[in-house]
């Protein structure tokens, strides 16, 4: 396993056996996308509002006749995921999956079943790292505001915390809740979900490439007109500093980082990747960036191994023989897996 060490990362660039690409810079949220200065005259792009983040698309076409309609479907397909899928919208099937199933089976779309499905499956993949039912534990907190819960009040949260209180029924296609107090939280898996499925549609308008990204996670298609497209990770702790630069080709990549919704208190600082054995902020790492196929994965997988930590992150990785991953420990030090390596500079 490569790694540099130091107190502060040093910007290293990094490439994956199976590559990304990207060009210009721009800045969104865990990462940077490193470009040359000029634009060119057949990339569009647009970007909007959406799953309480920036979303991006931009992509290369013959002409604004052909690339405005696809932005747009691929826009309004996030639009369309974070309308069902938002704890924040009361109209949701999230929101009435929390409402309603620990007193009957919820009925639900295919779309949000298959989701939840593969959810479970990363929460046992994982070891229960990561689990959408941590919510029963993360509602409590309010980072904004700076509060948290007293030792109390969570421990009894945490007794609603575990995918195994979530029934699903593939015939019935329902969701139920085995007892009160149990909540769902898609977020550590919707916006890799949303990106992947807003590429899906660019490829139906016969897009060959393109950026999708929405906050830590992205999804690429084709590579940037014969260069790859170039990924900055942001150092956890400088702005102003970039921890590595991946070169991509045709695949997706997540980041969690501790710094995206966080608050400092009596110098321990309370970020919003809650370890789900505990229900308070897992401080294994301050940065995982997963790379690989499919962005819904990667960003369930990114969770997952934050709150895992570098040593049994790197184990847990050989269940996932297509995916990669950079994490940044504590120290600022940083680790690969083994399929990444350091390129000079």
């Amino acid at each position: 396993m490569p790694h540099a060490r130091g107190s502060s990362p040093r910007t290293r660039r990094v490439e994956s056996k199976r590559r990304i690409r990207r060009r210009r810079a721009v800045c969104v949220a865990a990462l940077w996308f490193v470009a040359p200065a000029a634009l060119q005259a057949d990339w569009f792009s647009d970007e909007r509002a959406l799953m309480g983040t920036q979303v991006r698309v931009e992509l290369w076409a013959d002409n604004a006749r052909q690339a405005r309609p696809a932005i747009s479907a691929a826009l309004a397909e996030i639009a369309r995921i974070d309308a069902a899928m938002s704890v924040y919208r009361e109209d949701s099937e999230v929101s009435r999956i929390n409402r309603d199933a620990a007193q009957a089976p919820v009925a639900v779309s295919a779309e949000l079943y298959e989701l939840l499905e593969r959810a479970v499956g990363m929460f046992e993949l994982t070891g229960g790292a990561f689990d959408v039912t941590y919510a029963a534990a993360g509602v409590l907190y309010d980072f904004r505001n700076a509060r948290r819960p007293d030792d109390k009040v969570l421990a009894e949260a945490l007794r609603s915390v575990s995918s195994q209180l979530m029934v699903l029924d593939r015939g019935e296609r329902t969701v139920q809740f085995v007892k009160p107090g149990v909540r769902i939280d898609l977020g550590g898996i919707a916006k890799g979900y949303a990106v992947e499925r807003a590429t899906a549609a660019l490829q139906r308008r016969g897009i060959q490439h393109a950026l999708v990204s929405a906050g830590g996670d992205a999804r690429f298609l084709g590579d940037r007109k014969g260069r790859s497209w170039r990924v900055a990770i942001r150092d956890p702790r400088n702005t102003e500093r970039s921890a590595a630069v991946l070169s991509l080709h045709d695949e997706a990549i997540s980041t969690s980082g501790d710094y995206e919704r966080f608050f400092i208190e009596d110098g321990i600082r309370y970020h919003h990747i809650l370890d789900p054995a505990t229900g308070r902020s897992s401080d294994a790492v301050t940065s995982v960036s997963v790379i690989g196929p499919d962005a819904t994965i990667s960003d369930a997988l990114a969770t997952g191994l934050f709150v895992l930590g570098v040593t049994k992150g790197q184990t847990i990785l050989k269940y996932f023989p297509a995916y990669d991953a950079v994490f940044i420990d504590r120290q600022g030090n940083l680790h690969f897996s083994k399929n990444i390596s350091t390129l000079s500079e």
